[in-house]
């Protein structure tokens, strides 16, 4: 019988990061909807969530246009993306957002920085429009309402 000498060698090779998971991805889409569709570009933590959930599907997006035109939220819940609350820490260290007692807001820079992101038509494209037809039309209030009702079993 003949006896193989086998070994098996493992090489790291690179792999691409889905754009959806990169921290300066987020942190445009962050900034794009505290200038586009907050009052006074303010939100709350678990609204940037609700943002961030919606803008990943199409059905999603569809929730919040009836929401803000029935002036009353339909979803019982959403996600809470980890790599959200990375990109907004990361936001307040580059200083392009600041915090306040109820969330975050957009300070200067992040205001400019925002300015370039809405100029560039080839960037966020599918975010600007829904947010532009969105509007302000989903508030703290709406958030509030939904999240009182979750409860800890």
């Amino acid at each position: 019988m003949i006896e193989f000498a086998t070994h098996l060698r493992f090489e790291r090779k690179p792999s691409p990061v889905l754009a959806e998971y990169r921290p300066l991805y987020k942190i445009g889409q962050v900034l794009l909807v505290l200038s586009m569709a907050s009052r006074s570009g303010r939100s709350s933590l678990p609204r940037l969530h609700l943002f961030n959930w919606a803008l990943k599907s199409l059905e999603r997006k569809t929730i919040l246009i009836k929401a803000a035109s029935e002036k009353r939220l339909y979803a019982p819940a959403w996600g809470f993306d980890p790599m959200l609350a990375i990109a907004v820490r990361i936001a307040i260290a580059e200083g392009l957002l600041g915090e306040t007692s109820t969330g975050y807001e957009l300070i200067e820079s992040g205001e400019l920085f925002v300015r370039e992101i809405i100029k560039d038509i080839d960037i966020f494209g599918p975010e600007k429009t829904f947010l532009t037809n969105l509007g302000n039309g989903i508030t703290e209030k709406m958030v509030e309402i939904v999240a009182s009702g979750w409860e800890a079993s």
